[in-house]
């Protein structure tokens, strides 16, 4: 595909264009997110959704929408979209002819002899949000006014707005323009254009019950009443656009057209699938406050540690960004206490992100060198190695065995950590494969290193340990059906066929034998693999789940007992390449290929969090995931590795 464009066809179509996101970031914290079509579909949509202070890790809703009306003769046309309960009103994008997605999301209306374009681009790299729409009259047959009217929600993204009485509707002249803030704690918005003959009428209003179709299918209240405090009006004159400027700083007007146009050159082509990952790959580093985090999803995550590191390899150093990689995680190890990274926000819960912290070390490793990975970060992975014999609380300790216990009483501490009326879905108590599987790859990767860095104190220490820690995993876990168990508790093996059992198999440093690999591999492809990544558990288990949806009880049960994740996709490629090596190149191509038609559906550009357990495999969870996309970056880096050794 030369880039992604959408035809008149198609955005008529609003069972198709609905259900096709875009997404737009500043790389600090900002984003822009709707539908092809202008319409939001989600309370997490808006044009401007921001943190209002530098380093927070909430977002707000600012501007949710602009509305803009074509006035030819006295007869307004209105361009907009938006869903009430049982209609849409307006249905201005019958007027839409083309939407373009490269260089930046490009809309195309015609309005009878009228031939109105819009660009919509998000300025990045900076410590503040701010938004541009370019507007340019490419075609009229008389005279053209445009009038934009911002719908206001001032509120954090999660939640949904209100009419009430204590917003304010009050508009404040600027140059260009007018600045408004709804309640007191905000800063304010400063809304301008680039004409100076654009005219702002003021007219606070309500408007009630817009719908968002998408929070309804989540189960979750769905109705926004917004504000808006009035409308620009300018007349447009033929090629000589208008730029409308949203931002938490006022600007010059004069300065627009030069801005929107250093901003547009520093784009990078969107041209093809990979370049399309990469952009996408881009967006999830966050750099705020003097702090590099990892964003786990759009447009509902925030940071989490688990994804931050197995994420991390695929959205930067598959494609040779080194510097954002070491920044994620010195501000990582900034944060590190008793050996274990936060979670979600100040939750140190996770069992297994040290571990997976200790694996992103090796994937740095083949940038850098042994040498400079150990003395930077060597002092961390003992930290956490000893962590872990020491014992982390009740959560996780090393037993006499060489195996990882993890257990709590109240959360899933592994990644199959869905929860329903305070209760983990998956509890997975116990000795789990995958956390067993990163133990011993952590333990003998840091010996390695301690032997190269002559530190004969550590080698002496932990040299014991690996043998210890591989025949007692090979007691507990292997199966005589061929495959691994997925934890093993007081009660003995859980057999249970999971996606958890490739980790084992996939890491550079293993405990099984090559025909132990093969067989593993081999049942975990008749199990669950499919087209879109690996299913959480084996059609063939009763607790199955092949659909995914309904309220968040009925997600959360369905999250991690059937429904397919792409990240550990990467680790199944990875698997077989170590045993079958170039032989399974076509394979690997094959999936790879998979997912290219993901680039025009859904998050358009990126790949969503999870699919369907059952085909044809539908796209769910958040529109756009890192390690999802990470995970795809990292195959067609093995690809390429794969195809230059032939």
């Amino acid at each position: 595909m030369a880039v992604l464009t959408f035809d008149k066809n198609s955005l008529g179509n609003l069972e198709y264009s609905l259900q096709r996101e875009v997404l737009s970031t500043n790389r600090t914290g900002g984003y822009m997110s709707t539908t092809i079509v202008c319409c939001n579909t989600r309370k997490y949509h808006g044009l401007m959704v921001c943190p209002i202070r530098e380093g927070e890790d909430k977002s707000y809703v600012l501007l949710s929408s602009l509305d803009e009306t074509v006035i030819q003769h006295g007869q307004p046309f209105n361009l907009a979209l938006h869903r009430f309960p049982g209609i849409y009103e307006p249905r201005g994008h019958k007027y839409i002819v083309d939407f373009e997605y490269s260089p930046t999301p490009t809309l195309l209306y015609r309005v009878g002899g009228v031939l109105l374009k819009k660009e919509i681009l998000w300025r990045q790299h900076t410590s503040h949000s701010r938004l541009f729409v370019r507007y340019t009259l490419l075609d009229a047959r008389s005279e053209t006014t445009l009038r934009l009217r911002p719908f206001l929600a001032f509120r954090e993204k999660h939640a949904l707005s209100k009419a009430n009485m204590y917003a304010n509707g009050h508009s404040w002249d600027v140059k260009g323009g007018v600045k408004c803030r709804l309640y007191e704690e905000f800063p304010y918005l400063y809304m301008q254009c680039s004409d100076p003959t654009a005219e702002f009428v003021a007219a606070p209003d309500w408007y009630y019950d817009f719908e968002y179709a998408e929070e309804a299918k989540r189960g979750y209240d769905c109705h926004e009443d917004l504000m808006t405090t009035g409308y620009f009006e300018v007349k447009l004159k033929k090629d000589e656009p208008l730029i409308f400027s949203a931002s938490l700083e006022e600007i010059d007007p004069e300065m627009l057209h030069a801005a929107f146009e250093k901003e547009l050159s520093e784009r990078n082509g969107k041209t093809d699938f990979l370049s399309m990952l990469r952009h996408s790959a881009h967006q999830f580093v966050v750099r705020s406050g003097g702090r590099s985090e990892v964003v786990a999803g759009y447009p509902w995550f925030g940071r989490w540690g688990r994804d931050t590191f197995v994420s991390l390899p695929g959205i930067t150093l598959a494609q040779g960004d080194v510097q954002a990689c070491l920044d994620v995680l010195d501000t990582m190890t900034g944060e590190m206490k008793e050996g274990l990274f936060p979670n979600v926000g100040n939750a140190y819960n996770s069992a297994d992100a040290p571990l997976w912290f200790v694996w992103t070390l090796q994937q740095l490793e083949e940038h850098l060198g042994r040498k400079k990975v150990w003395e930077r970060y060597g002092k961390y992975v003992k930290d956490v190695l000893e962590a872990y014999r020491r014992g982390i609380g009740d959560v996780v300790r090393v037993h006499d065995n060489g195996l990882v216990w993890a257990s709590h009483p109240q959360y899933a501490i592994t990644w199959m950590d869905a929860c329903v009326d305070g209760k983990p879905v998956t509890p997975r108590t116990g000795y789990q494969v995958e956390i067993n599987a990163l133990w011993y790859n952590a333990v003998c990767y840091a010996l390695d290193c301690a032997k190269a860095a002559k530190d004969k104190e550590f080698v002496a220490e932990w040299k014991e340990l690996p043998e210890k820690t591989k025949v007692s995993f090979l007691e507990k876990f292997w199966l005589q059906e061929g495959y691994l168990a997925d934890y093993v508790d007081g009660e003995g093996a859980n057999t249970f066929i999971r996606p958890n059992q490739i980790i084992a198999c996939s890491m550079n440093y293993k405990m099984l034998s090559l025909v132990q690999q093969e067989a593993v591999a081999d049942v975990v492809k008749r199990h669950l693999l499919t087209p879109k990544g690996l299913r959480t558990l084996s059609p063939r288990n009763p607790l199955y789940k092949g659909r995914y949806g309904g309220s968040q009880r009925d997600r959360d049960e369905a999250y991690h007992q059937g429904t397919v994740w792409v990240w550990p996709l990467e680790h199944y490629v990875k698997a077989k390449f170590d045993v079958q090596g170039e032989g399974f190149l076509y394979k690997a191509e094959e999936i790879l290929e998979n997912f290219e038609e993901d680039m025009s559906q859904n998050g358009i550009g990126s790949i969503s969090e999870i699919y369907e357990a059952d085909p044809p495999h539908e796209a769910r969870g958040s529109i756009s995931q890192a390690w999802s996309v990470g995970a795809v970056l990292r195959i067609a880096q093995m690809i390429k590795k794969y195809k230059k050794a032939k």
